[in-house]
């Protein structure tokens, strides 16, 4: 892409855009209107980036370049666009009508996912009553769901900000959902610390039944049911979410509860799939998960449909290409103003970092440019009084600030000049602004400030952000929300030329993992030195 005349031409832009400032884009009230979208409420305000709507005309024209388009339909069209592990990316189909056809070599795969949907509704539905119960004819109240990446970072995300929605909060009272993630035997405490095994369903979540830390997790979490009530308890307090039918019948669990997903799925992309779908709905209730994947598919509609001028995924993925490629701004901050919305950013980190961290094109040649980007974040305002000081006065970082209309759970205390939300949202507006304006030495001087002070004082402005504004934040918005990121990264994947579905880079330190488990057993049970390591390794290992 990087050889086209269109890629070229924003190359050349560059110098215009170092001449301006947001200061001086800002006053430009057309400007401002022009470099606004929305979509059912969600409403994107993108006039504080460091651009011009001359930029943002050149910047579709590298679309069509890249064939934007033509990969979209390609991505709905179930084409194998994942190259390197031969398969569709479908996780649209996840969410889709149940009348939607979407297929995957040939196969209309619509009508299979409503299928472990309806099964999920059926089981979430006999277990919420009551009338599954546990191996001493108690009825199960908590759920721990044992995965690792893709299998807990989206859903966390999603139960989190489900929490405080005070539908979704009526649904699961009395209720408890863990995540068990990590093999640290601390995580594993920390999971079932105060639960009783007798109320306690474990939910496993591996595709292929194998993933180290996860089968591990599993088999201690197996034998803390099992040390309790007993072999014949497996059945009763565990359930899977995988394709591998045989291993899961080996382990214990009847492969009736069993819920499977497809290849056409990547982990990351799948908290709308059984991985998510299952253990929200023992939380939550059905109903609440639906109108969450409904929001997913309201979005996934609007980026397949929509003129790329009204397109927010497309916007959103166009402007990180020209932030990362062409200003060479290497990272995004994710700024929720919404405590709810505390795990957003972990999980964009991985959908991000794993889709786009990627040094060769799709056909495997080496990029000659940056790709993907370094993404982090944490709620408003408590990253004001954490790392918005770099963002100030260090490093340009352009920023995603998302703000809700309508809190979860509003407060209104006598005497206060405003709600807490509303004090919350005063900063949700101010600080955009104070990074594009900045503060000059002329004005602190108008302040009186003294001289020493000035140079520490001074902000350069000049900081490019977005603003996102949600009318509210139920099941329905967050997976909207959800979804916009989903096709950002995919559209930033599409114009980079890079395969944004696999992750061949994970591969590495778990080959090299199994290397050091072998040894650690050798050392450990049959005293055996450590040996075949670099010094340093070997000096580490004998330490430890």
């Amino acid at each position: 892409i990087s050889d086209t005349d269109q890629w070229k031409a924003l190359q050349a832009h560059v110098g215009a855009i170092h001449k301006t400032h947001l200061r001086d884009l800002m006053a430009d009230a057309d400007r401002c209107k022009a470099m606004t979208a929305e979509f059912e409420g969600i409403y994107l305000d993108y006039s504080r980036q460091q651009a011009t709507t001359e930029t943002i005309d050149k910047l579709f024209k590298l679309a069509e370049a890249a064939k934007l388009k033509e990969k979209i339909e390609k991505m709905f069209n179930g084409d194998k666009i994942n190259s390197t592990e031969n398969r569709s990316v479908l996780h649209v189909a996840l969410r889709a009508p149940r009348d939607a056809v979407i297929n995957s070599d040939g196969v209309n795969v619509v009508p299979e996912v409503w299928a472990v949907i309806d099964k999920i509704k059926q089981f979430s539905e006999t277990f919420r009553s009551g009338s599954w119960v546990g191996a001493t004819g108690k009825p199960l109240t908590n759920v721990v769901s044992v995965g690792i990446g893709g299998s807990f970072l989206g859903p966390l995300f999603v139960h989190t900000a489900l929490q405080t929605d005070p539908e979704a909060a009526e649904s699961a009272k009395g209720r408890q959902l863990r995540f068990l993630a990590n093999v640290d035997p601390v995580d594993v405490a920390r999971s079932i610390k105060d639960l009783d095994p007798e109320t306690t369903l474990v939910v496993i979540v591996s595709k292929t039944f194998t993933t180290a830390e996860t089968m591990l997790n599993a088999r201690t979490i197996k034998e803390w049911i099992v040390s309790s009530l007993g072999p014949q308890a497996v059945s009763k307090h565990m359930i899977a979410v995988s394709t591998n039918l045989k291993l899961v019948k080996e382990f214990g669990i009847d492969p009736n509860n069993a819920f499977g997903f497809w290849d056409w799925v990547g982990g990351r992309y799948s908290v709308c799939s059984a991985v998510g779908v299952l253990p929200l709905s023992l939380q939550y209730g059905f109903p609440i998960v639906q109108k969450f994947l409904e929001g997913a598919s309201s979005i996934d509609n609007h980026f397949r449909t929509s003129s790329f001028e009204k397109n927010l995924p497309v916007l959103l993925g166009l402007l990180s290409v020209w932030n990362v490629s062409f200003l060479g701004y290497p990272a995004r901050a994710i700024l929720p103003y919404s405590q709810a919305l505390e795990k957003l950013a972990p999980h964009i980190q991985q959908l991000s970092m794993e889709s786009n961290g990627k040094g060769v094109s799709i056909d495997g040649v080496r990029l000659p440019y940056e790709a993907g980007e370094i993404d982090f974040g944490e709620p408003g305002t408590n990253g004001q009084h954490s790392f918005y000081q770099l963002i100030h006065q260090g490093r340009v970082i352009p920023c995603d600030f998302i703000g809700v209309i309508k809190s979860q759970q509003p407060v209104y205390l006598k005497g206060e000049t405003v709600s807490n939300h509303d004090e919350l949202m005063s900063n949700f507006f101010a600080q955009p602004d104070a990074l594009a304006y900045g503060k000059t030495p002329e004005q602190l001087r108008s302040e009186n400030v003294s001289e020493n002070l000035i140079p520490h004082k001074t902000f350069q402005g000049n900081r490019p952000s977005l603003s996102f504004l949600l009318s509210s934040l139920s099941a329905y918005e967050i997976g909207q929300l959800l979804a916009i990121y989903e096709h950002r990264i995919a559209v930033q994947g599409f114009i980079w030329g890079i395969n944004s579905f696999d992750q061949w880079g994970v591969e590495l330190g778990k080959s090299l993992a199994s290397q050091v488990r072998k040894q650690l057993h050798a050392s450990r049970m049959e005293g055996k030195p450590v040996e075949g390591f670099n010094p340093s390794s070997a000096s580490l290992l004998a330490r430890y």
